[in-house]
């Protein structure tokens, strides 16, 4: 007769759950009588009100489970394993598996304009667990501790400076991906990235030239000067750095009704976008070449840019931390203060959300507020 073993749970202290198994017909585990019960000593949490104590039950079930095929394969013998054992043997040779492999293999196939960020995320990640993590390794706890580790973390790129929240919940919201992408592959058993809050991202403040700062640039030389049209472009157009790079002369088009325009793939949300620019634009373009051309080409490398960027700032006579995205900032604004509405500035820089675009009006009438003061009558 074969026996039956059955996995069972027993109250006991402290709002706790002891597991044991059930044996029918009863059999001898090493007593002098029969028995039916043998006790795992093991416990569940009734009933859990934490994450953690969620996760604990769930890998002490499956332990327990494994333990219960095992004295079913014991004591009738079996010589196959049943669906259940099957199911354990598949998931530990996945739980053996390198998830930095993985994570590494998702970085590598993001798009170019996000990249960078995947790639420092994995660094980071690598360095806070010297690189060895199984996808059995992935826990709850390690993941919160990684989230802190971030927060105190210093920029990779000077090795002095914190790294700043934004940058740290950016890198943290990768791995975040990379465990949802390992849940629908069924290489975890649950989305942990979904059960840990986000690192909060700070409110920034975005820095931007004024409509006279614009004019002392265009009438500075720059060391660079595809640089300094690229520059001036993105102030007249609004385009991202990687959009403005991989503009070919095939899509810079004129008609009678419409004017010049752009019709381009957005580099970061991969949109097909038909953007008007003005005849000023148009002409910081350059020489029209062959159509398979790259408009702006020869740059090197970012430092490079940074250098000649700030160069540029110093001899026009404007002390602001610009960025080459401070471009794309400034044309947002002024658009906004020109009386561009909304809806349409959102359309022009191919934002999927208006909420993002409203960012622009704040800093306008930030700006609008501090004129309140300018007019004075002397008393």
């Amino acid at each position: 007769m074969a026996i039956k073993v059955t996995l069972r749970k027993k109250k006991i202290s402290k709002g706790r759950l002891s597991l044991y198994l059930d044996f029918y017909p009863p059999i001898n585990i090493g007593t002098a009588n029969e028995s039916r019960r043998e006790f795992l000593n093991m416990y569940i949490i009734e009933n859990p009100k934490t994450e953690i104590e969620k996760k604990q039950n769930v890998e002490s079930i499956a332990i327990a489970n494994q333990i219960c095929a095992n004295r079913l394969n014991e004591y009738n013998k079996l010589d196959v394993y049943n669906t259940f054992e099957k199911d354990l043997l598949k998931k530990s040779e996945i739980g053996d598996q390198d998830f930095i492999e993985y994570f590494r293999e998702l970085a590598s196939k993001r798009s170019k304009s996000n990249s960078d960020s995947w790639s420092a995320a994995l660094h980071y990640f690598i360095d806070f667990t010297n690189g060895q993590v199984k996808f059995k390794d992935l826990k709850y706890r390690l993941l919160e501790d990684f989230k802190y580790y971030l927060l105190s973390a210093k920029n990779r790129v000077n090795g002095v400076d914190k790294l700043s929240q934004n940058s740290a919940s950016s890198y943290f919201n990768k791995l975040k991906v990379a465990l949802r992408e390992a849940y629908r592959e069924e290489k975890i058993p649950h989305n942990l990235g979904a059960t840990i809050k986000s690192i909060k991202v700070l409110e920034t403040r975005r820095e931007i030239l004024t409509i006279e700062q614009l004019n002392k640039l265009n009438k500075t030389n720059c060391i660079c000067e595809t640089f300094k049209r690229m520059a001036l472009f993105s102030a007249h157009t609004g385009l991202r750095f990687s959009d403005i790079t991989n503009l070919k002369w095939s899509q810079v088009e004129y008609s009678q009704d419409r004017g010049y325009f752009i019709n381009y793939n957005q580099q970061k949300t991969k949109n097909v976008e038909v953007h008007p620019i003005s005849k000023d634009a148009y002409e910081l373009l350059g020489k029209p070449l062959e159509s398979k051309k790259l408009i702006f080409s020869g740059l090197k490398s970012k430092t490079t840019q940074i250098k000649y960027l700030n160069r540029w700032l110093k001899d026009a006579g404007i002390d602001k931390k610009i960025t080459f995205h401070s471009f794309r900032h400034t044309y947002a604004t002024l658009q906004i203060s020109g009386g561009t509405d909304l809806y349409t500035v959102s359309k022009l820089l191919g934002h999927k959300n208006i909420q993002t675009t409203q960012i622009y009006a704040k800093v306008v009438d930030e700006v609008r507020s501090k004129t309140v003061d300018v007019i004075k009558l002397e008393k």
